[in-house]
């Protein structure tokens, strides 16, 4: 009787070893596999802010300085950061102007400090619905009035063109 048990229970112990491999070496061949393929994906694209002409905070006089204010517009659905602010000689004359009672009034006599808020520079709030974001900006200082500016730029407007900086 000892002869026949032996053989089954041999049989049984390596059917059991032969499934055993097969399991572990499913698993072990699932687990390790690497694989590789190609996706794609669309950025959208960024419009540019808008930014409103800056308007002296306060009369400027010769060998002042004044705040600059504006407002940037952002029609872009997710926010938009500004690195900095800096004078748009593309507009006006050397990018300032002055109202036309004050023609007299040299815009050369004007100067402007590009602006970075302390290196952090603006984050604009993204456009919610149909309504850009906004972001009023106010520039400490930013413009200056030489001191040889002359009598006819007394209580004359200006207007700072500026552009944004990455």
């Amino acid at each position: 009787m000892m002869g026949p048990r032996m053989p089954r229970r041999m049989l049984l112990a390596w059917l059991l070893g032969i499934l055993a491999l097969a399991v572990g070496g499913g698993a072990y061949a699932y687990w390790s596999g690497s694989g590789g393929g190609a996706g794609s994906a669309t950025a959208g694209t960024t419009v540019a802010v808008t930014l409103s002409p800056g308007t002296p905070a306060a009369a400027l006089y010769p060998g002042g300085q004044a705040n600059v204010v504006l407002t940037v517009s952002n029609p872009n659905a997710s926010p938009v950061h500004i690195g900095s602010l800096a004078l748009d000689p593309g507009q006006g004359t050397g990018g300032f102007a002055v109202d036309a009672g004050h023609f007299g009034c040299a815009v050369s006599t004007l100067s402007f400090t590009t602006q970075t808020n302390g290196g952090a520079g603006w984050t604009v709030p993204a456009k919610v619905g149909a309504v850009n974001g906004a972001l009023s900006v106010t520039l400490t200082n930013a413009l200056a009035m030489g001191v040889g500016a002359a009598n006819a730029c007394q209580g004359a407007s200006s207007t700072v063109y500026l552009a944004a900086g990455p």
